[in-house]
């Protein structure tokens, strides 16, 4: 039985994502978005027990025998890390290891618009990195706290469950903090953060209304705030947002969010039409009086319009995104159809229509 040492040497052979290990199927890596078994060994639960639990710290192994459940990092060598999740299901429990690079890459690597970076160089407010699960909002977040760090005189501190990405001071000064070992949870970790006088906060993920009120408030004190949520468009962001609150709280979270968000970077990766990996691509929304305006009146519906007015200014609806990554020869229009928000209208545009006719 192949062990997980193996496993990932052969995961970063294949410039892989994942590894998937589970009862009832074969050790299984994603490479470039496909998931590809590895032998036809099917492991049984006690070949997963024996490979995964000796792994975990004595606290891990409380909290995981408690809940069933288990976020945490694994440091594999010097090569990098892996956010890892272990779970209980009927079979018994699995894991999922996400490759997490040693090298952190940059804007310029990514090749993000000049949009992103625009809401890079905001001073102050709410900036949401959001996506699917998967989508590289990870990676995002981790460049833009590079260029940050590479580039200002400035206090950044890290809020994750668990740290992912480690980055060394440069500039800035860089505190990382993790839920469980370093702070009892996100909501506390916020709360203490205005405390420690910094400029610029990452929280790796809103998960629930008290956590986004919180981030709401650091937001109007003036400082920078990056967060991810899972969602897949500006508008969408902003529903979810709103909709974690019960009605009574709405209207002052409305408020809060039209006062203190700066913007929205929502991604999704796509396959590039070479085959050589994927690319991420971005629907982007600014702050502005207008935006603010629809939140406040609860129009979330008119803002793909106010994006598609604002693409002079680096503003970029995610289907234009997509139609012009077809265009340009980066993705397939069958790939980006199947990311596309209005998958209808998208495929009746002439430059998506054509190829996708080529294609048939």
């Amino acid at each position: 039985m192949i062990q997980l040492p193996a496993l990932v040497e052969e995961l970063y052979a294949r410039k892989g994502s994942d590894v998937h290990i589970a009862p009832g199927y074969p050790p299984t890596l994603r490479i470039r978005g496909e998931l590809v078994p590895v032998g036809d060994y099917r492991l049984t639960a006690e070949d997963v027990e024996a490979m995964l639990l000796p792994l975990l710290r004595p606290h891990h192994r409380r909290v995981f025998d408690a809940t069933g459940d288990l976020d945490w990092a694994y440091q594999y060598d010097t090569r990098g890390r892996f956010r890892v999740s272990f779970f209980r299901k009927t079979t018994g429990i699995g894991g999922v290891f996400r490759s997490i690079p040693a090298h952190i890459s940059t804007l310029d690597e990514l090749a993000v618009p000049s949009g992103v970076r625009k809401l890079v160089e905001t001073r102050a407010g709410l900036v949401l990195v959001t996506g699917p699960t998967g989508s590289g909002k990870t990676t995002t977040l981790a460049a833009i706290i590079d260029h940050i760090n590479r580039s200002r005189p400035v206090r950044i501190l890290t809020i994750e469950d668990p740290i992912e990405f480690v980055h060394r001071s440069r500039r800035a000064i860089v505190t990382h903090k993790e839920i469980g070992d370093h702070v009892p949870s996100f909501v506390d970790a916020i709360r203490s953060a205005v405390r420690e006088n910094p400029d610029v906060i990452l929280v790796g993920e809103l998960r629930d209304a008290e956590t986004m009120k919180a981030a709401l408030q650091l937001a109007s004190f003036g400082i920078l705030i990056f967060a991810s949520v899972h969602t897949n468009s500006a508008a969408a962001t902003i529903n979810r947002y709103i909709n974690a609150f019960p009605a009574e709280q709405q209207p002052q979270i409305r408020g809060l969010l039209a006062e203190s968000l700066s913007g929205i970077i929502a991604q999704q990766l796509v396959r590039r039409a070479d085959g050589n990996g994927r690319v991420a691509v971005h629907e982007i929304l600014y702050s502005s009086i207008a935006l603010a305006g629809l939140i406040r009146e609860a129009k979330p519906q008119q803002i793909p319009t106010l994006i598609q007015a604002g693409i002079a200014d680096g503003m970029q609806p995610m289907d234009w995104a997509l139609e012009r990554a077809v265009v340009a020869g980066t993705i397939t229009a069958q790939d980006a159809l199947e990311k596309a928000l209005d998958m209808d209208a998208f495929a009746k545009l002439p430059s998506i229509a054509n190829r996708l006719l080529q294609d048939s």
